[in-house]
């Protein structure tokens, strides 16, 4: 049995075939078909009557009217067919039928369905007087041409008028038909899947970096490129001294161990200190968070620079929220001050502000330079969310990247 895409291309050569009047080969392509539908019997219908072999046709298209039943232009071109062969009253019967499948409607356009032709009902008309006129109902037929001409277009009003004279005269008519040539097509879409298409495509050469590979292998994933602090000329982040060196203007050594050269890197190594402080601020009761980092500036001004400040919830959570912009009034209505007055804090790891705090709830092994290892129980900062399934975050001096499902909220656990 042939495949749908030799069925569609047989279909394709056929119509060529009978574009070009070669009606051997297009009976042949269109007869391929093991289980034909009602459009490809159609079309043979149509390829016998140009043939000249009206009975070959007339058993094509009761094969097409039986398969569709409301194939009007089915019903039409087999009255042509049964008029031909002498069949007038069941040729009347087909127009009758056809005209009954436009259901009181001007014309069917089967242009969308394949075939480059509009069924009129004044042409159907014009057939039932042809057939009358052949079975000598030459009062009927006068009556099928009037209708015919009150439906009509005006550039069929010329054709009708003749139509007309010739009956008064009981004269036959011819009737009319689909196009010479027109049958039905394939449907563009099935013709454009039978185009190659390159699926594959052209090769291409990818440079791989180490951090693409670990990407796209799933182990961690690509962390935005941060510039180095010290290299753009700003404050060197908290609890971090620079890789450098310490200030110029400080080059003494301060442990006597001596005998170390200023200039040379080997003689320095990274130092991370973790320092807290507890400081007692007056403050007013309508302060906004810019009055209070101005406060905590006056003793601590790098922390109240690149600090977080927030409160605690009341409750059992006991959770650290950001202060919010309107400062202590809004932190007033939703943490009540005891006796010792709000308390707040003021984190930052790296000179970056702690959004909130996590604690891990599973062992999670660093698998990448940027991953942030972790121990159940480990309290983190979290400094920025990667996206919806890595956090960014600080746990006893080390800044990482952690899976976000391995840690709760802090005071949910």
């Amino acid at each position: 049995m042939p495949s749908l895409g030799d069925q569609v291309r047989d279909w394709q050569r056929g119509v060529e075939a009978v574009e070009r009047g070669d009606w051997g080969c297009a009976l042949r392509l269109f007869s391929g078909f093991p289980e034909p539908p009602a459009k490809m019997c159609f079309n043979v219908g149509c390829v016998h009557l140009l043939a000249g072999d009206p009975e070959a046709a007339l058993r094509a298209f009761d094969q097409a009217v039986t398969k569709d039943a409301c194939l009007a232009v089915g019903f039409f071109q087999r009255g042509v067919a049964r008029l031909q062969v002498g069949r007038s009253q069941e040729a009347l019967a087909d127009f009758q039928q056809a005209l009954a499948q436009l259901r009181g409607n001007a014309a069917i356009d089967y242009t969308q369905l394949g075939l480059r032709f509009k069924l009129q009902a004044w042409e159907v008309l014009f057939n039932a007087a042809t057939a009358q006129c052949a079975l000598g109902l030459w009062a009927e037929a006068t009556r099928s041409l009037e209708a015919a001409a009150a439906t009509g277009p005006d550039g069929a009003r010329g054709d009708l008028r003749v139509a007309l004279a010739q009956v008064q005269k009981q004269a036959p008519l011819q009737p009319r038909l689909v196009p010479r040539g027109e049958v039905f097509r394939p449907p563009r879409r099935h013709l454009e899947h039978l185009e190659h298409v390159d699926f594959l495509g052209k090769a291409k050469v990818v440079v791989a970096s180490p951090a693409l590979e670990a990407r796209n292998q799933g182990v961690w994933p690509q962390r935005p490129q941060r510039p180095h602090t010290d290299q753009l000329g700003k404050q060197v982040p908290l609890g971090l001294l620079a890789p450098g060196g310490p200030d110029p203007e400080h080059s003494e050594d301060p442990t006597g161990a001596g005998g170390v050269a200023a200039g040379d890197p080997e003689s320095w190594v990274t130092v991370t200190v973790q320092c807290a402080f507890t400081l007692a601020l007056q403050a007013p009761r309508g302060a906004d968070l810019s009055r209070l980092r101005a406060l905590l500036g006056q003793a601590l001004p790098l922390q109240a620079q690149h600090g977080q400040l927030s409160y605690q919830e009341p409750g059992d959570s006991g959770r650290w929220v950001p202060l919010p912009e309107e400062g202590l009034r809004g932190a007033r209505q939703e943490a009540a001050s005891g006796p010792e007055g709000l308390r707040l804090q003021c984190r930052a790891a790296g000179g970056r502000p702690v959004l909130y705090q996590v604690v891990a709830q599973h062992s999670y092994s660093a698998q990448g330079p940027a991953d942030l290892g972790l121990q159940p129980g480990d309290s983190v900062d979290v400094l920025c969310e990667v996206d919806q399934a890595w956090l960014e975050g600080h746990c006893d001096g080390r800044i990482g990247i952690f899976p976000k499902s391995f840690v709760v909220p802090a005071g949910l656990r």
